[in-house]
């Protein structure tokens, strides 16, 4: 099933090819910009969060309407706003080195708060920091708070140093839930906590979870009927955000897995934004975020060489759910801390190596693919470590490009081009040296 919309005519590129939940996914973020846009006409107290670790059911039985600051840096990136914005906050004394989201959410506000979709963003009346792995998070909202005056909520979430999660972790943050995050959030929103609210949305939780494990396993296939990184973005961006837990994001889920097994069925690869992909040569796995000024331009450097991304570690970082964890309405308050704990910017380097390998296994890809992010130092940090070890233990090649998240000063097309088509010369002269020594 296959939905097309024609791109305004200067842009003079061809109409951009999506699934049908592709274009509800864009339908449901935008109605959430217009939802925070007139959430004071409505009423409606404002919630700001990060997408790792994000209690979404919880601020739900609060009546919150959310926003995201990662996403809004991210959105405005996808819409070539954030380059303007980046330089209005270095401008307005941040460093150049400060991760590029902060700058671009900074530079928003300077501009008057215009979101994305071109509709003024609330000012938040509670900032929630469930800190999950990166310490930027929290000196992000310490600007905030600075700016707007309001309250803040942080639940500390330990690091899984030990690559598990231990029983008293778990308690410790139970217990911030318990006695410090539900009572503010009770106290600024004025509704009385529900945990029998808590437990139905995480019940549509499951679900949705469900589902988009099934889609993102559907890559296991020959040839993928996804593109597990580039094309995952559009089906992570309701889970991630302000909609898991709620009857729409199950909704989602639902559609779009039939979509993907029905091109299962036909031996269909991924839709790209230019249609079908041609002839699936290359699977690969990718570590790190996408950069989203030029994401159309990256991602087409992939599929006009037949490479497919059949899995990535990015289409984690909002919750690990292919290695089992589910949201569970039995257990809601333990759930959530579960959750934060577990999410992948929360593991440590040896449990990220693992993962990894276990996919270029399971997905039979041929190698790896680091996407270096100049301002992202969660990701960033043990990168080379993690290439070194991933190909010590598979025998796959693995290798760098370098681009940036929202900051379009540093995403150049020609070396990350020139690097990307290397890497896959190196995957097939490996490929070939292979299949001479089984032959003999």
């Amino acid at each position: 099933m296959n939905a097309t919309a024609a791109m305004p005519q200067s842009t003079k590129k061809p109409p951009v090819q999506k699934e049908d939940a592709m274009w509800l996914q864009k339908e449901m973020i935008n109605h959430n910009y217009h939802e925070l846009a007139t959430s004071r006409e409505q009423g409606r107290k404002v919630a700001a969060t990060f997408v790792p670790g994000n209690l979404n059911e919880l601020l739900m039985c609060f009546d919150f309407a959310r926003s995201l600051p990662e996403t809004n840096a991210l959105q405005n990136g996808l819409r070539k706003k954030s380059g303007k914005f980046i330089l209005d906050a270095e401008r307005d004394g941040q460093s150049e080195d400060v991760c590029n989201y902060v700058k671009a959410d900074l530079g928003m506000m300077l501009g008057g708060e215009i979101g994305p979709t071109g509709e003024a963003l609330p000012k938040p009346d509670i900032l929630l920091l469930s800190y999950t792995g990166c310490f930027t998070f929290m000196k992000w909202f310490e600007l905030i708070r600075h700016k707007y005056g309001c309250e803040s909520v942080m639940l500390h979430v330990p690091y899984q140093g030990e690559g598990k999660i231990a029983p008293n972790m778990r308690e410790y943050v139970v217990k911030q839930l318990k006695d410090t995050v539900i009572p503010t959030l009770e106290r600024i929103s004025g509704v009385k906590f529900d945990i029998d609210r808590l437990r139905q949305y995480m019940k549509e939780s499951a679900k949705a979870e469900e589902d988009l494990v099934a889609v993102l396993q559907s890559a296991k296939n020959r040839p993928s009927p996804i593109d597990g990184y580039f094309g995952a973005v559009y089906y992570i961006g309701p889970i991630f955000t302000a909609f898991r837990g709620t009857p729409e994001a199950t909704e989602f889920y639902r559609v779009l897995r039939q979509e993907i097994e029905q091109r299962v069925r036909e031996g269909k690869g991924p839709i790209t934004p230019d249609g079908e992909m041609g002839e699936e040569k290359y699977r690969l796995v990718v570590e790190g975020p996408p950069n989203w000024t030029s994401f159309r331009e990256f991602w087409k450097m992939f599929y006009d060489e037949g490479a497919v991304v059949v899995t990535s570690t990015y289409a984690k970082v909002g919750g690990v759910y292919d290695f089992g964890f589910r949201h569970d309405p039995e257990h809601p308050i333990e759930s959530l801390a579960e959750y934060c704990l577990g999410c992948y910017t929360n593991l440590n380097l040896p449990s990220r190596i693992d993962m990894i390998c276990k996919y270029i296994d399971e997905y039979q890809a041929d190698g790896l693919l680091i996407n270096s992010i100049k301002s992202c130092n969660s990701f960033s940090a043990g990168q080379l470590l993690i290439l070194r070890e991933v190909e010590k233990r598979t025998g796959k090649p693995a290798a760098f490009i370098e681009t940036d998240l929202v900051d379009p000063r540093y995403f150049s097309a020609a070396n990350v081009k020139n690097r990307l088509e290397s890497y896959l010369q190196m995957v097939k002269q490996k490929r070939t040296a292979a299949a001479a020594a089984a032959a003999h």
